[in-house]
C-alpha cells in the first residue's frame, strides 16, 4: 500500500522537487498551493499518512494551516523559511510532529526518512511504565502521535506482564522511581528474555542523581533521558533507536530467510528447534515441486519464482506454528512439533490444496504438483531429515504428486 503524503506548499520549484524526493521514497505526494485548496483536500484526511505545511500561505501568512490540517486529525511537518524561538514555541505548543527549516536540501534529507519512521511505525508496539498518570499519558500521546501502539502500566510488575502477553513490543520506556519493582530492575528482567536488538528499553528519571544513566545502561537499557526532557530530543532519541532496532531486524532477516520466498533459510533451521521440551516428538516432512525444471524450461525463472512464491505462502500458511524452510532450489523442509497423524494430515491438505490451483504468471495458468516425505520417531534431527528424505524419493520413484511417510 503506498501512502500518500499532503503538502501544502506555495513554491512550484519546492513542490516539484518535494515530488520527486517523496516518490523515490515511495510515497504519493498530494499537493495544495494554499489553505483553500487544502480545505477541498482535507474532505477525506484518514488517507494521509502525515501532511508537510508551509507555515507561510498567500491565504494564511501566520501559520492558520497548522490548525486547519490538526483539527482534521492529521499528522503534521512544518516548514518555515525563518526560525526563531517565538516561532518554534508557537509550532510545537499546537501539537506538530516536527518542524524544519526550509532552506536547503538538507531539509528535505531530514524530512523523508521522518516520513518513513512515521510509516515503519505502524509495525511497532511500545509500552510507557510510569506511576504517574500524568507523566505516563504525556508519553503515550508523543508515541502515538509517531504512529505507534502504545501500552500502559504503572509499575514493573505490571509491565512485566503486559510483555509477557505482547512479547512483540518493540520498545519499553520506562521511569525508575516507582512502587512494586523500579525500572532499572525490570530493566535486568526484561534483558533475561529479550536482546537490546529485540526489546529496546528507554530509561527516564527525575532523579538528580548523575550516575542515573550509567546504571540503567548497565542494567541493559539502550538509551537514557532525564525528566522533564525536551520533546525535539525525546523524538529523536525514539527515532533512532526504533532506527537500530529496524536495521538489526532487516539484518537478522538476510542472514536467516530466504530472500525470494521470505521463509527460513537453511542456516537458521539447522539453529532452531520448535519444540520446546524434550517430550515433544519431532517431525519433518521434506517437499519437493515436481518436474520444476520445466517449469523453469517452459516459462522462464521468472515464472519459476512465480511457483515457488505462491508455494511457499501456502505452506507457510498451513504450518503457523512450525519452522517451514526453503533448502534450495525446489525442495523445503519443515520442523514441526507435535501429533504425527495430525501432521500428515495437514500435510495431505497442503498436496491437495497445490495440485487444485493454477498459479496465475503474466496472461498464462501454471499447474503444479508436489511430492511429500515425512518421518518421525528418530532421535536426531540428521536422522529424521534423512528419513524423510528417502520418503521422498520414494513418492516420486512411485509417480510423484503423493506424500510417503514411515
Amino acid at each position: 500500500m503506498q501512502h500518500q503524503v499532503l503538502v501544502v506548499e506555495d513554491s512550484r520549484a519546492f513542490r516539484h522537487y518535494l515530488d520527486d524526493q517523496l516518490k523515490q521514497a515511495g510515497f504519493k505526494a498530494i499537493f495544495a498551493e494554499n489553505l483553500s485548496q487544502a480545505k477541498k483536500l482535507l474532505a477525506d484526511p484518514e488517507r494521509y499518512l502525515c501532511a508537510v505545511l508551509d507555515y507561510c500561505l498567500p491565504d494564511g501568512q501566520d501559520g492558520e494551516i497548522i490548525d486547519l490540517v490538526l483539527d482534521h486529525k492529521v499528522k503534521s511537518i512544518v516548514l518555515t523559511a525563518q526560525f526563531n524561538e517565538t516561532i518554534r514555541e508557537k509550532v510545537l505548543a499546537k501539537g506538530v510532529l516536527d518542524y524544519l527549516l526550509k532552506d536547503s536540501a538538507a531539509s528535505v534529507a531530514y524530512l523523508v526518512p521522518l516520513l518513513l519512521r512515521l510509516e515503519a511505525n505502524l509495525e511497532h508496539k511500545a509500552l510507557v511504565v510510569d506511576d504517574s498518570d500524568m507523566v505516563r499519558n504525556h508519553v503515550s500521546h508523543l508515541l502515538e502521535k509517531q504512529n505507534l501502539t502504545v501500552y500502559e502500566a504503572s509499575d514493573g510488575n505490571e509491565a512485566l506482564q503486559i510483555i509477557d502477553d505482547n512479547p512483540d513490543i518493540s520498545l519499553v520506556i520506562t521511569d525508575n522511581d516507582m512502587p512494586e519493582k523500579d525500572g532499572i530492575t525490570m530493566t535486568r528482567e526484561i534483558r533475561r528474555e529479550y536482546s537490546r536488538n529485540k526489546m529496546a528499553v528507554l530509561g527516564l528519571s527525575g532523579s538528580d542523581d548523575s550516575t542515573m544513566t550509567a546504571q540503567f545502561l548497565k542494567a541493559g537499557a539502550n538509551d537514557f533521558l532525564y525528566k522533564p526532557f525536551n520533546q525535539e530530543e525525546f523524538n529523536c532519541r525514539i527515532h533512532h533507536i526504533l532506527n537500530m532496532k529496524d536495521t538489526s531486524d532487516k539484518l537478522y532477516r538476510m542472514a536467516n530467510q530466504d530472500a525470494l520466498t521470505g521463509l527460513w533459510n537453511r542456516r537458521y533451521f539447522f539453529t532452531h528447534s520448535c519444540c520446546q521440551t524434550e517430550n515433544e516428538s519431532l517431525n519433518i516432512a521434506m517437499i519437493d515441486i515436481d518436474f520444476f525444471k520445466k517449469v523453469n524450461d517452459t516459462y522462464g525463472h521468472d515464472g519459476g519464482d512465480a511457483v515457488l512464491i505462491s508455494i511457499s505462502k501456502i505452506i507457510d500458511a498451513h504450518f503457523p506454528e512450525s519452522i517451514v524452510a526453503r533448502f534450495g532450489g525446489e525442495e523445503f523442509c519443515i520442523q514441526h512439533c507435535g501429533h504425527f497423524p495430525s501432521f500428515l494430515s495437514t500435510l495431505e491438505l497442503v498436496r491437495q490444496r497445490i495440485e487444485s490451483i493454477t498459479i496465475p504468471y503474466l496472461d498464462q495458468q501454471i499447474k503444479i504438483t508436489i511430492s511429500i516425505g515425512a518421518a518421525t520417531n528418530l532421535k536426531t534431527l540428521d536422522s529424521l531429515i534423512k528419513q524423510a528424505d528417502d520418503n521422498l524419493y520414494t513418492a516420486k520413484k512411485n509417480g510423484r504428486n503423493q506424500l510417503v511417510s514411515n
